[in-house]
């Protein structure tokens, strides 16, 4: 029988490298978090469709950037060196009515290890990318690697205004054919309820 003192965590075996994130994330009690929040985080489908279930509004992305640039250091987590080329995005989520934002994510996608089908939609959709792979019907898993409170002070003022400065963070990578193609890290504002 469990001791009675002892809190159930059930990002345990969820978050691979939790012991892994980056400095800049703090640590944060799941057991403060909403309901809301801890789904969120454990989501391992498309968070575009989660949030249109949960909220009853459509979701659409807003493309902030996509452009091809380097790496200025080695990637480990998509197995990469520095100077890799690599296509960076930036997206918000955000409710068609009633134009809240949702989450705020960055993506470095390795274009020599994309199918295809998923070059062509970046060029045709722009649309979040957990609907692109869906639409290319490829076959790929994610590993989420780890979460945490971030506190972004230099958020752009495009941005910040909707979101505030303060996050729920995670960090997943996408895999296909046992490489990883894709590292995407997804904020959600930490007012969110």
């Amino acid at each position: 029988m469990p001791e009675k003192n002892t809190k159930f965590d059930p990002f345990s075996d969820l978050f691979l490298m939790q012991k892994a994130k980056p400095a800049h994330l703090n640590e944060i009690d799941i057991q403060t978090l909403t309901p809301f929040q801890r789904a969120l985080l454990v989501n391992d489908g498309t968070v575009t469709k989660f949030l249109e279930a949960y909220t009853l509004e459509s979701i659409e992305i807003s493309l902030l950037k996509q452009e091809t640039q380097k790496l200025l250091t080695d990637q480990p987590w998509l197995e990469v060196p520095k100077e890799t080329s690599v296509i960076a995005r930036e997206v918000l989520l955000r409710g068609q009515q009633s134009t809240k934002v949702y989450a705020y994510a960055n993506s470095l996608l390795l274009p020599e290890r994309l199918p295809q089908e998923v070059r062509s939609g970046l060029q045709v959709e722009k649309g979040g990318i957990g609907r692109i792979l869906l639409n290319s019907l490829i076959e790929e898993r994610r590993e989420v690697l780890w979460y945490g409170h971030e506190h972004i002070a230099d958020l752009s003022s495009d941005i910040e205004p909707l979101t505030g400065k303060d996050f729920l963070s995670r960090t997943y990578r996408i895999i296909v054919g046992g490489k990883p193609i894709m590292l995407i890290n997804e904020r959600f504002p930490l007012h969110l309820q």
